[in-house]
């Protein structure tokens, strides 16, 4: 087990003079603060349910899965449904605590993050091992009563932390392979969803990379607003291992191999099963362009999901892009079949389990 090496850091209020102003500033913070609330919510924090949002992605798979049947719509279970995406949340809190423990040598380096509960030494070391067990326990539990493939993919979520964060592994150190290896996390919730409606048969592989594909354009440009914001290199590498390879112009051509190549799958995915979706294809094209306008931004939201939601344009664009690619799922517009000379898609049978 990893000791920090930063030991807990006690506040002591400096004297002051008897009667001030400054002695009754102190002894209000004093009584208005709980040490044991204090500790409570750093073992919070370092699940981070300010990431749970993440997961509503999930949702996704379970409006493709009414897509290709509709009927199951009707027949939705909204209990399952809740308990998958706690489910989800709990395995996905089971990683984030273990990428805490794991990373903390390292985020001591970083000017934001040396603050966390681990490398300040808020947090005692065995406990939260603990923690990332139990959130895992639990969420495996609430995954069996889902369904079985739901559970195996609740597994496949959970062991991608492992290759994530633990040697002699840790695809996070390794360049490119970081990106990919933590981005498959997308086409794994979008199965996720599809396996609450349906557990007989998988989504379209085209659907699964080109997911895939968005989520490594968001990790890259992740790393990417990381980088420029530590704006040192051996400060950067020594914060991530994979900063030693990594420099703007690399991170920049990456985003740019993510974005063409969830491109290509999307149209394969659109051509192949339904074409009107195509009128989404230049508002998704704008998100994308948003986005990056947003990681070369200084101090860019785009190094925590959780900031992210306070880019209130953003969140109106990719909520107007969701909405309008949902809607074009259910419609049917049949003068673009002859515009483009494709012939209808009959959606003939997925691979099934």
């Amino acid at each position: 087990m990893i000791r920090s090496s930063h030991p807990t850091k006690k506040m002591t209020p400096e004297p002051v003079a008897a009667g001030s102003t400054g002695e009754l500033t102190v002894a209000t913070t004093v009584r208005q603060r709980s040490p044991l609330l204090g500790l409570l919510a750093d073992y919070i924090s370092i699940a981070r349910p300010d990431h749970w949002l993440k997961n509503v992605f999930m949702l996704i798979g379970v409006v493709l899965a009414c897509f290709y049947k509709p009927a199951l719509f009707w027949s939705l279970d909204l209990i399952r449904l809740i308990a998958a995406l706690a489910a989800t949340c709990l395995v996905a809190s089971s990683n984030y605590v273990l990428n805490e423990i794991l990373d903390a040598p390292t985020d001591a380096h970083h000017p934001e993050k040396q603050n966390r509960p681990i490398p300040s030494g808020r947090v005692w070391l065995p406990a939260a091992y603990a923690l990332w067990l139990l959130l895992g326990g639990v969420g495996f539990a609430l995954a069996w009563w889902v369904n079985r493939p739901f559970f195996l993919a609740a597994v496949a979520l959970w062991v991608m932390g492992l290759v994530y964060n633990v040697r002699p592994v840790r695809s996070k150190d390794l360049p490119y392979v970081d990106v990919l290896s933590e981005s498959i996390n997308n086409p794994i919730r979008l199965v996720l969803g599809w396996f609450v409606v349906t557990a007989h048969t998988v989504p379209p592989v085209s659907l699964l990379v080109a997911y895939w594909m968005v989520g490594a354009f968001f990790m890259a440009s992740k790393r990417f607003a990381e980088y420029r914001s530590i704006g040192d290199k051996l400060r950067a590498s020594a914060y991530r291992a994979s900063f030693r390879w990594y420099d703007e112009n690399r991170l920049l051509v990456s985003m740019f191999f993510y974005a063409s190549a969830a491109a290509m799958f999307l149209g394969i995915f659109i051509i192949r099963y339904h074409l009107e979706l195509i009128l989404s294809v230049p508002l998704i094209a704008g998100f994308f362009s948003i986005y990056l306008h947003v990681a070369l931004k200084p101090a860019s939201a785009a190094q925590a999901p959780e900031r992210l939601f306070k880019e209130s344009g953003l969140m109106l664009y990719l909520a107007l892009c969701v909405a309008v690619f949902v809607l074009l799922m259910f419609v049917r517009i049949n003068f673009l079949y002859d515009l483009f000379n494709v012939i209808p898609s009959d959606l003939p049978p997925l691979w099934e389990i």
